[in-house]
């Protein structure tokens, strides 16, 4: 399990209908031959996160990461999600490009033995997870996050991508203070509300981001970012708010999680702005931003 406490093998069986991990290894035999005609020696290891599953898989060619889900609402933003990851591959970005199906397609759709499945075969990249205790790392990792957010701010934005876009960064502020009146005593809040009210309008608009811009998603090699992984979640928002997101929660893991130091956090925030520099406006929702994502995933007692 990526995440949850649940039993593993009655995870698999319950939400999936695989019996074992063999199970799982021979039906992904089948389904990649078929659909990717590519052979598959070994599937060494497998990890389910709610309704999703991803599997590892040797080849004869290479090593690939095969991912499902059982979730059919989320299938069209999957299926947008994966095109746009082949999109990015193209400007050089370091991301898996999604390997295509005998048909062309990035996504398959087929039928698992406990109901559909939304399909994406991804080549396994090479790399560690970010140590953010490695300086040089974490100011590529800035740099890779500006360049990613201006590939994405000129990418076509599939109509799937844009449901569920954000309300103003304000609105969505000031919402949340509304709902913790109870904190009001507390000085992080107190200050927040004082940066709120006094914050110039935010320049720019929204645009597809990360959303999940962290160490968990991101591989490096020698202090040098070499893959970002999990465009799952990406959406629309100000790249400023995805910034800000990806300053708190970038030492987190999976089960490992814990607030960012202040010192790790401006590295990243200083080597983004120097690829790709923050308006006056952008700086001063920045601190704003990173306070409230603060708040929301750390909060006081």
């Amino acid at each position: 399990m990526l995440w949850e406490t649940d039993e593993p093998g009655e995870a698999l069986r319950q939400r999936f209908g695989f019996g074992d991990q063999d199970a799982v290894a021979d039906w992904l035999t089948d389904v990649l031959a078929e659909e990717w005609g590519i052979t598959v020696r070994d599937c060494p290891r497998l990890v389910i996160s709610d309704q999703n599953a991803i599997a590892w898989v040797a080849s004869d060619d290479r090593d690939y990461v095969v991912k499902w889900s059982r979730d059919r609402d989320r299938f069209p933003r999957l299926d947008a999600s994966t095109r746009l990851l082949r999109d990015l591959a193209a400007h050089d970005l370091p991301v898996a490009a999604p390997a295509a199906s005998t048909a062309g397609h990035v996504r398959v759709e087929l039928e698992g033995p406990a109901g559909r499945l939304s399909i994406a075969v991804l080549p396994e990249l090479p790399g560690s997870w970010l140590d953010v205790t490695d300086r040089d790392a974490v100011r590529a990792a800035g740099a890779c996050l500006a360049d990613l957010h201006r590939a994405l701010r000129i990418s076509d934005v599939d109509p799937a991508l844009r449901e569920g876009s954000p309300r103003s960064v304000r609105t969505r502020i000031e919402g949340w203070l509304s709902s913790q009146r109870h904190r009001a005593g507390n000085a992080a809040f107190s200050r927040l509300e004082r940066l709120v009210e006094d914050a110039p309008p935010l320049e720019g608009g929204p645009q597809l981001v990360h959303r999940d811009y962290r160490a968990a998603n991101i591989l490096t090699r020698e202090s040098t970012v070499v893959g970002i992984l999990d465009f799952d979640d990406v959406t629309m928002d100000h790249r400023v708010n995805d910034l800000a997101q990806a300053c708190v929660y970038l030492a987190t893991r999976f089960t490992n999680w814990g607030p960012t130091e202040p010192a790790t956090q401006r590295l990243l925030w200083q080597a983004y702005h120097a690829v790709s520099p923050l308006s006056a406006s952008e700086q001063v929702w920045l601190e704003i931003l990173v306070l409230w994502q603060g708040l929301q995933a750390f909060p006081n007692p």
